[in-house]
């Protein structure tokens, strides 16, 4: 096991140096040896090579769990993380100095820092809500609380639905042999397309709320494609899990014990509708920015993760952690962490991705964004890089492409969508957004890293004694499942 990890690590430090004389030979003419903000640097100037960090960490999640140790993210995730980080973040700050500062520093201040602090108080406060009582898990209870997920995830949003129910679920199927398809369509249903019908369901529809998107447009536009896909998703499911169940014998044990079911620390869901409001609240307030270091930081965002923090120490104050209850829950700081630890990194090297991507027609990537036109290639273009990228940058990113293709400004969305606005164009922009928006939040369920809780589901049902699949044999179970739906819903609706 050392052997093989010290050998991975001196493959990573070789890969680094390399990327390192590369990136600094490359932006050297570039670089501003003042080391003062220039707004970041542009995504035209940099090489397709330029994510090789990226692919790197997505590489090592998806493989060292398989060569090295099962539990390798958990022990050690955080200094792979690290390692990929730096490999990047050192020659792109050589080669590009204050430009690159300010891209590290805007990617943790607006993406990252809020992104986790969302994630720790969603997961913080659902830890305090215990479902109690005798809960068997046969198809159709599972299959009830797969629907009952899939229902609330848009309006407590896919984290707070899956740290709600996942818990449940794995105690309701302890004595189950056969888990893995439970935790992997809930990944699909929960943690991703029950989000489907609010800015509170998934980050990028909250994105596109910021943008002018109306709050309900999402609840309209994408009811259909999320009513066809959820139905044959549960149908599929319940069928799966009664063969699953029948071929164990299709007999649930009797312990003895016989108790009702009943939920408690149900005063956290005040703290868990508190989130909901800081959330909807940054959103639609303005009160100004502050400057730090160059970064603009908006007032209300501020007070949004300020509030969060609030709403999760009132949870640890009345249900603590070395309460019975979260004892009860089987909470620990374990899934959190490895989500931080491993987010930091892929958000570190995400950063010439998305800069290439911003460029659009001038960057590495042009003949990918020439040659998107329709729905469909929107729909399919959006969701692939979701399953890899941040869906929330890569849905701005096409929803800012599809304006400057139709020759239309962000200030027309609001009364585009609204339906007061009906030339040609403006029919089009609806079309292209709802494919857009589809394609961002349904393809998360893609990959483990396509949504933040998804990640956060495997972590916990690890940590139950489930054996996950790794990286790519979960990638298998959307392949076959998920991606012939997407297939379908393309020639139906777009």
């Amino acid at each position: 096991m050392k052997s093989k990890l010290s050998f991975c690590l001196i493959l990573c430090v070789i890969l680094g140096l390399a990327l390192s004389v590369s990136i600094e030979a490359f932006g050297a003419d570039d670089a501003h040896g003042d080391g003062a903000h220039h707004g970041g640097v542009d995504g035209a100037k940099l090489p397709l090579w330029s994510i090789i960090p990226f692919v790197g960490i997505l590489l090592s999640i998806a493989i060292f769990p398989l060569v090295l140790d099962s539990h390798f993210l958990v022990h050690h995730g955080g200094k792979m993380s690290l390692a990929w980080a730096l490999i990047f973040a050192i020659p792109y700050l050589i080669a590009f100095r204050g430009d690159a500062f300010y891209d590290i520093l805007h990617i943790y201040l607006i993406d990252y820092i809020p992104f986790i602090i969302l994630l720790w108080g969603l997961f913080t406060v659902a830890g305090g809500i215990l479902v109690r009582g005798t809960l068997r898990g046969t198809p159709i209870v599972n299959t009830l609380l797969l629907l009952i997920g899939t229902a609330i995830a848009s309006w407590v949003g896919t984290t707070g639905a899956s740290m709600l129910l996942i818990r449940p679920l794995i105690r309701a199927n302890a004595y189950r042999q056969n888990k893995v398809h439970l935790i992997i369509f809930f990944i699909f249903l929960v943690s991703n397309i029950g989000g489907s019908l609010t800015p509170l369901g998934d980050p990028p529809l909250f994105l596109g709320f910021l943008h002018g998107v109306p709050f309900f447009w999402t609840t309209t536009a994408l009811f259909p494609h999320m009513l066809f896909i959820s139905v044959i998703l549960i149908v599929l499911f319940f069928v799966v899990d009664t063969f699953m169940f029948k071929r164990e014998g299709g007999v649930v044990p009797d312990d003895g014990t016989s108790e009702p079911l009943r939920v408690d620390g149900l005063f956290n869901l005040s703290f868990l509708l508190g989130i909901v409001a800081a959330v909807l609240m940054s959103g639609t307030f303005k009160w100004g920015e502050v400057n730090i270091l160059g970064v603009h930081v908006y007032w209300q965002n501020i007070a949004r993760d300020v509030l969060i923090v609030i709403m999760g120490l009132l949870s640890l104050q009345f249900t603590p952690f070395s309460g019975q209850l979260r004892q009860a829950n089987e909470f620990s700081w374990e899934p959190i962490e490895e989500v931080a630890k491993v987010f930091a990194g892929i958000f570190m090297t995400i950063i010439p991705a998305l800069a290439i991507l911003k460029a659009g027609e001038n960057g590495a990537l042009r003949g990918l964004i020439v040659a998107i036109k329709e729905p469909l290639h929107y729909f399919w273009v959006t969701g692939v890089l979701s399953s890899f990228l941040d869906n929330a940058p890569t849905y701005l990113t096409f929803f800012n492409t599809a304006l400057g293709k139709l020759h239309l400004t962000e200030a027309l969305v609001p009364d585009i969508l609204y339906g007061k606005l009906t030339d040609p164009e403006h029919l089009e922009f609806v079309r292209l957004l709802t494919a857009i928006s589809v394609g961002a939040v349904f393809m998360g369920a893609n990959t483990y890293i396509g949504n933040a809780p998804n990640f956060m589901v495997k972590a916990i049902a690890e940590q139950s004694g489930i054996r996950m699949p790794s990286f790519f044999g979960y990638m298998i179970w959307s392949v076959v499942i998920l991606v012939p739906l997407f297939v379908i819903v393309t020639f139906v609706f777009l």
